[in-house]
């Protein structure tokens, strides 16, 4: 079985010409907009059996004086194509969906002074293959930095919320109190290469969620880098045909703004 993996170009942005990479524009240093602003990957086997997987992701973040806005979506599908033998001996061809996820947070924050502020945030998800197939929550927090090194960089959110989740096996929605935390910690390994990890926890009565992103990207220019993610996800609360952690492993092309 041959086997052929792809990574598509993010989707460009339309952006004014003010943010384009020049020194000697005033409007290209004051630019609002910052973070990566698209990162995209896909992978495809054909042979005996065809499996086809897609992820991307759109992360945005909007300075305006004292507030800072951001946005975060993400989506993941899978579907495999294969050969099933009848009853009467005849062969047939079935495409089953592996995994289909999709999920959307944005926040706001007031800050209080250097690396202090107060944030408030939402979280949307959707996975057809987990327990709680929705789940949404909207919480408060405190923001500062607990490492600002010239290399290592350590922020951190903490505070109370609410979730609201659906259970696919029972179809019940469960709304409760939750604490959330959120760690996200940057390296900078060399001039180019960059280590990040983002750890958010979401704990409640009837289930405890958390979220592990790590990832190396090596930037090819001042807008396009090329990263290596892990992901791991774990529920406390699951159904007995379930597991509690899911891993996912991807090799992406990122657009950033600079």
């Amino acid at each position: 079985m041959s086997l052929r993996v792809s990574l598509f170009l993010p989707l460009l942005l339309c952006a004014p010409m003010a943010w384009a990479d020049d020194a000697s524009d005033p409007a290209a240093m004051t630019s609002p907009w910052s973070g990566s602003g698209g990162e995209l990957g896909f992978a495809s086997a054909h042979g005996n059996s065809t499996t086809e997987s897609f992820n991307g992701r759109l992360k945005l973040r909007y300075t305006d004086d004292d507030w800072v806005h951001s946005m975060d979506l993400f989506g993941l599908r899978s579907s495999a194509e294969y050969k099933q033998t009848a009853d009467d001996g005849s062969t047939y061809r079935k495409r089953q969906t592996t995994a289909n996820r999709y999920t959307a947070s944005a926040g706001s924050a007031l800050q209080l002074g250097e690396h202090r502020q107060l944030t408030a945030t939402v979280r949307y998800e959707s996975d057809d293959f987990a327990t709680y197939d929705r789940q949404g929550s909207f919480g408060l927090g405190y923001g500062t930095r607990l490492i600002d090194g010239k290399r290592l960089v350590l922020d951190t959110q903490i505070g109370p919320g609410v979730r609201r989740s659906h259970n696919s096996e029972t179809d019940e929605n469960r709304t409760g109190l939750i604490g959330r935390g959120l760690f996200d910690l940057k390296f900078g390994l060399t001039e180019n290469t960059d280590l990040v990890n983002t750890l958010l926890v979401e704990s409640g009565s009837y289930n405890t969620f958390a979220q592990n992103d790590f990832g190396v990207s090596v930037a090819m220019n001042s807008h396009f880098a090329l990263k290596a993610g892990w992901q791991a996800r774990y529920n406390s609360d699951v159904a007995e045909d379930k597991r509690k952690t899911d891993t996912l492993t991807t090799m992406n092309v990122v657009y950033s703004f600079k």
